[in-house]
């Protein structure tokens, strides 16, 4: 046997290795060659099979006839620009005239499958240029973060993408947002990646967990407000309604409308104040809304009103005064009584992991996109924290935040400490931090031996 042959022989393994243990490594090293000369050399043939092409024109087949040349094949889309990318391929296509982006969308499982990759999407640009998104790998078995994101004030990175690309969850653009999952289904990870991804970040974090603080309290160094119980929650959501009331007189104060004062600088939110002026934005969790909106008497009943009203009026009026709201739930329908359907109304973002049941998809998703419905319903339960995400546009794609565990986001929260502001309006709802102890004490007192 040659060294050549055993060279080959051994490239050939280490491939085979790569891309059955660390499909990521495969795919720098020999996946991201092979997918893009598949791409160049069979693009046509393909595009063809796929039905992306159009007939020449008048003018070639008239210039055809005239020259006595042959009949000019059909033309696929132009392609602008290949660049590869850790997970994948983005190719960049301008259509032909009569091609429409959908076309491009509704082929995208046969490109899959022509070109030999695991996932294609597609979105429109521009009017008449389309990017398909091609990833060769499963991303989302294990979830890499790239090193460095786009990140800005109130932007986060929390989850990847299907099509290789980070997920974004951008308090300006999308003010509130409403989290759906079954138990073990990822949704108390994906909390902690908002909590972990926020923490150096200027912000006041507002907490209400009613299981007895078990998921929140933990954090509790980082965060500046936290309730519970159903009662406390009530008094601290109504704390924060006084505190917004407050912060609209700011703005008011400093809007100073004159025919002087430039358009740019007429102030209707917190973000068009000066930064010394500015109120620090306040992110609201809110981990298990049933049982806030549960009852079992008269008095839990208008308890309950209470605390809904609050809950709408922050989310209808909070944007401008820089709250923003997560609320997490397991079901989040009209059985949970009035004034719910009018709160999921305003949550814009929408965040299904695995469910139970079909209804619980449709509360999510029924009124953005039927897709992202039979998406959600179709999760494995082996796979946590994969979860499908939309807005109100009907967009929605897979996406998996990075598993981190409570240690991990303690460790997160209190190396952030210091950054947790103090807001007069919810000073009484400050957590109560106790010294670390430094050895840890046992939950039994062991008794003593006996002769």
């Amino acid at each position: 046997m040659t060294a050549f042959t055993v060279t080959l022989v051994l490239v050939v393994a280490t491939a085979g290795l790569l891309r059955w243990r660390r499909p990521a490594w495969y795919w720098m090293t020999f996946g991201v060659t092979f997918a893009a000369l598949r791409v160049r050399f069979q693009y046509a043939s393909v595009m063809e099979a796929c039905g992306l092409t159009v007939p020449p024109s008048r003018w070639r087949l008239a210039l055809a006839r005239a020259t006595n040349r042959p009949v000019p094949e059909s033309r696929p889309p132009r392609i602008l620009r290949l660049r590869p990318t850790r997970t994948g391929l983005v190719l960049r296509l301008k259509l032909r005239p009569g091609q429409d982006a959908f076309d491009v969308a509704a082929s995208s499982d046969r490109l899959r499958h022509s070109f030999g990759m695991y996932g294609v999407t597609s979105r429109e640009l521009r009017s008449g240029v389309v990017e398909v998104r091609m990833t060769g790998y499963d991303v989302l078995k294990r979830v890499q973060m790239p090193s460095t994101t786009d990140t800005r004030p109130m932007r986060i990175p929390v989850a990847l993408r299907e099509d290789g690309s980070v997920h974004y969850r951008d308090y300006r653009a999308v003010p509130h947002a409403l989290t759906l999952g079954a138990t073990e289904s990822g949704k108390s990870v994906y909390q902690r990646n908002l909590v972990a991804g926020l923490a150096p970040h200027d912000v006041a974090l507002v907490g209400i967990d009613c299981k007895q603080g078990v998921e929140l309290f933990p954090l509790a160094r980082r965060f500046s407000a936290l309730a519970d119980n159903p009662d406390t929650a009530l008094e601290l959501l109504e704390a924060l309604v006084t505190h917004m009331e407050g912060v609209y007189q700011l703005i008011r104060a400093e809007q100073r409308i004159s025919v002087a004062v430039p358009d740019a600088e007429i102030a209707a939110d917190i973000w068009d104040l000066p930064a010394t002026l500015r109120p620090v934005p306040v992110v609201v969790l809110v981990d298990e809304v049933a049982e806030l909106a549960l009852y079992a008497s008269k008095e839990e009943e208008k308890r309950r009103d209470r605390i809904i009203t609050a809950l709408v009026r922050l989310a209808q009026l909070g944007r401008a005064a820089g709250i923003y709201l997560e609320v997490c739930g397991q079901r989040f329908g009209s059985e949970l009584g009035k004034g719910i359907t009018m709160l999921r109304a305003q949550l814009t973002g929408r965040t299904a992991h695995r469910v139970n049941d079909e209804t619980s998809a449709n509360m999510a998703f029924g009124d953005i996109s039927p897709d992202a419905v039979l998406a959600a319903i179709q999760i494995p339960t082996d796979t946590p924290g994969v979860a499908v995400t939309g807005d109100s546009t009907g967009g929605w794609s897979r996406i998996r935040a990075p598993h981190t565990s409570l240690r991990e986001a303690v460790n997160i929260c209190n190396r952030h400490a210091d950054r947790a502001p103090d807001l007069p309006a919810l000073a009484p709802f400050r957590p109560a931090l106790t010294p670390v102890p430094s050895a840890r004490v046992p939950l039994s007192k062991t008794a003593p031996a006996t002769a």
